[in-house]
């Protein structure tokens, strides 16, 4: 049986050794109980509290001004000063076809119904014909038109109001619908290109390689394999240029002066404007209800599609 030997026995060990302290850092040891994982997960706890309270706030700054524009147009004029927030007694929904028949709002709708829906075409169809091209092909000059595109989104339309409203006179497109459209699809190509030529970066290649082998044209491996690989992005800057377009206000009103020819941003000023000391506030609020459904219902039908584009387009 063997004993062990004290430090102070052990050759070249002295106590002035046993009272030195170790060399480097000390480390501090935790107090009883405590784990990274905890302070990890009261510092999220607190990251998610203050998250979730922004986001409270901000739905809540979205969703009350729309309640309250919809419970308005169900009021009376009287109910509407009286108790703003207050819900109607009965509902007026004759305030709704008094906006539509009697305030033309019927017919503005109509007019820009025509409008967004042969721009939303036009500017989807050339859209997705150019960011292709960006993004499947090289060719001289191909970086030069790409940053075109992206620097037409940071031109201020406002710059270009004179000397468009002039190549529109000379051309004879004032106060005419297919001017109009033309317009929109040029205000609006620069962010789709921009938008879908990323996305067509993500899509793979060797799908189209081996339609091309199969003996696809480039044309219609476009339409009938890229295209339809590609609805998920199409869907997302879709629906933005929907929204764009929808409630552009500033290109109308500087392009389309002719009455019968007004869009809904157009009819829904002209309806304010014309009530001056009248106030025919339930038929206005009406109005903007009916401007705001197609948008909510165009954006609650696609907002899955909309998330999977936004979603795709950022991975590569």
């Amino acid at each position: 049986m063997t004993s062990h030997a004290e430090p102070s026995e052990l050759p070249g060990v002295t106590k002035e050794d046993e009272a030195a302290p170790p060399a480097g850092p000390v480390r501090k040891q935790p107090p009883p109980g405590f784990t990274p994982e905890g302070r990890l997960g009261s510092e999220g706890k607190v990251l998610n509290v203050f998250s979730h309270g922004i986001l409270v706030v901000w739905g809540l700054l979205v969703t009350l001004p729309l309640l309250w524009a919809v419970m308005s147009s169900l009021k009376t004029d009287k109910q509407i000063f009286t108790s703003p927030w207050g819900l109607p007694s009965v509902l007026h929904f004759d305030n709704w076809s008094r906006a539509w028949s009697k305030s033309n709002i019927g017919d503005f709708f109509l007019n820009t119904i025509l409008v967004v829906g042969c721009s939303l075409i036009g500017t989807m169809l050339l859209g997705s014909m150019a960011a292709y091209i960006l993004a499947r092909f090289e060719f001289p000059g191909k970086r030069f038109i790409y940053f075109m595109f992206v620097g037409g989104m940071s031109f201020p339309i406002i710059l270009a109001l004179v000397p468009l409203f002039f190549v529109m006179k000379n051309m004879s497109l004032l106060n005419t619908f297919h001017g109009l459209i033309l317009v929109y699809i040029a205000y609006s190509l620069p962010f789709t290109v921009f938008f879908l030529t990323s996305f067509f970066k993500t899509l793979p290649s060797s799908v189209a390689e081996a339609a091309l082998i199969d003996g696809a044209s480039h044309t219609r491996t476009f339409f009938q394999v890229m295209l339809p690989m590609a609805k998920p992005g199409l869907i997302s800057v879709g629906i933005f240029n929907f929204l764009g377009q929808w409630n552009q206000y500033m290109l109308p009103t500087v392009l389309n002066t002719d009455e019968d020819k007004r869009v809904l941003t157009q009819g829904l000023v002209q309806l304010a404007a014309s009530q001056q000391y009248k106030g025919d506030w339930s038929a206005l609020f009406a109005g903007l209800v009916l401007a705001m459904l197609p948008v909510l219902g165009v954006y609650i039908l696609f907002q899955r599609q909309v998330q999977a584009g936004l979603t795709a387009g950022a991975l590569k």
